[in-house]
């Protein structure tokens, strides 16, 4: 079910809790999915989606329909993400939290299959391991617009609105983006 940003509006003036739990209902997985693509932890992710609902619940009469309800949540997500990133790279105790290794195998796209022999499946693990170890690699910026972009399927022009950029200035951020990932990828098989 999809949410119309000018019969949500009306809804929030109506019941601004049936509103928000309807919020919750349709973007909730949707806000978590963002949230683990960019932190690649689920406790972080978990921990992101509640500030983010929390922010949009307490920001829910700022919403007047000036961009799509989705571009709207997408973009109190990223700056949420963005602020927790720089928060997480200024706190030298999260370093040792664990690896993204679950996240990868439950959400990338890996799949167990019976066709596959299991060193097959080794190598397609491997594979995205990789992948997505790269993509942690990248500056803030161009791993949110790669993520917005490639993981979670947003347009150029979506990613230009949620991020709040030129689409000029997200084509050069995704095609930097592209470039550095192939650098860190080609040093990650050198290694």
């Amino acid at each position: 079910m999809e949410v119309d940003g000018q019969n949500w509006i009306k809804l929030l003036s109506d019941d601004k809790e049936r509103a928000y739990r309807l919020l919750v209902s349709v973007y909730g997985q949707k806000v978590y999915n963002t949230c683990l693509r960019m932190t690649f932890h689920e406790t972080d992710a978990q921990d992101l989606t509640q500030e983010v609902f929390t922010a949009i619940y307490l920001s829910i009469d700022s919403y007047k329909g000036d961009s799509t309800l989705s571009t709207w949540i997408y973009s109190i997500t990223t700056n949420k993400a963005k602020e927790f990133i720089r928060y997480k790279l200024r706190d030298k105790r999260n370093a040792s939290q664990t690896s993204s290794l679950d996240w990868i195998r439950s959400n990338s796209g890996f799949d167990v299959s019976h066709e596959n022999t299991p060193e097959e499946e080794l190598i397609q693990y491997e594979r995205v391991q990789l992948l997505f170890a790269a993509i942690e690699e990248l500056a803030d910026n161009q791993r949110i617009a790669y993520t917005l972009n490639k993981l979670d399927g947003l347009s150029y022009s979506e990613v230009a609105e949620v991020m709040e950029l030129s689409l000029q200035s997200v084509e050069s951020l995704l095609f930097r983006a592209k470039q550095n990932l192939k650098k860190i990828l080609e040093k990650k098989l050198e290694d």
